[in-house]
């Protein structure tokens, strides 16, 4: 199979094709806390600010945190003037919702940094991927492991993140994130915009990771060329005692 050979803008895929997925996610997260007006809610890797703009919607009062200078500069071109996002967290905290839903295990510094700063009560939710068995995905996620050479994918601990953060367990819940996506090349971008296989890009090269993720979604193709791959994602609540 010829390796799709598009442009490689991992940001703006990122807010263009992959962010929409985790809809399901964000609507969840918000109706189980009764994110509405009077709320404030500040995101941890917020990315593009899809998340925000959502909570933004029902009312909250919103800001964003995320390391990724082209991701945040997005995110200010999306939502409103007065929406504060930064790459650096803020130092006050008036929030009572800090949410990370694209959480990964480097996260812990900035989230403990936040927590410790935060009021107490103050809702901390973490979000990942779900069982293995539930995410069709996982065969294309295997892919970085190898060609990164670092053994099989490891899913993020959410549960050992509230520990190691200082947080009180205070639930959890699944929700479906079916990926869904116009065609292979628009897999194959959306896919690598998630980070993902940066390390597996550095380790060989992109032409080489896009072939094998190509090559890995063949099962998941469609007839009419769409591809569609079915998820479970995890979320857990906890509070800052």
């Amino acid at each position: 199979m010829t390796p799709t050979l598009v442009p490689h803008h991992p940001a703006r895929d990122w807010a263009e094709i992959q962010e929409r997925m985790l809809v399901p996610l964000y609507e969840a997260v918000y109706d189980r806390l009764g994110v509405g007006a009077g709320s404030r809610v500040l995101g941890l890797r917020c990315g593009s600010g899809l998340a925000l703009l959502m909570a933004a919607a029902r009312g909250a009062r919103i800001a964003g945190v995320d390391r990724d200078h082209a991701r945040v500069e997005l995110a200010r071109e999306r939502l409103p003037e007065d929406v504060t996002v930064t790459e650096e967290p803020p130092e006050d905290l008036p929030y009572d919702v800090i949410t990370a839903f694209h959480t990964t295990d480097g996260i812990l510094p900035e989230l403990s940094a936040l927590t410790r700063s935060a009021q107490r009560d103050t809702v901390v939710v973490l979000a990942g991927w779900g069982p293995p068995e539930r995410c069709a995905t996982e065969s294309v996620l295997g892919i970085a492991a190898r060609l990164a050479d670092r053994g099989p994918a490891v899913r993020t601990d959410l549960d050992g993140l509230v520990a190691g953060a200082g947080l009180r367990p205070d639930g959890s819940g699944r929700v479906a994130c079916p990926f869904g996506y116009a065609n292979e090349g628009s897999a194959v971008r959306g896919l690598l915009s998630t980070g993902a296989f940066d390390e597996a890009v550095r380790a060989t090269d992109l032409s080489q990771v896009e072939k094998e993720i190509e090559e890995a979604l063949a099962p998941h193709v469609r007839a009419d060329g769409t591809v569609w791959m079915p998820n479970v994602f995890r979320y857990v609540v906890a509070r800052v005692p």
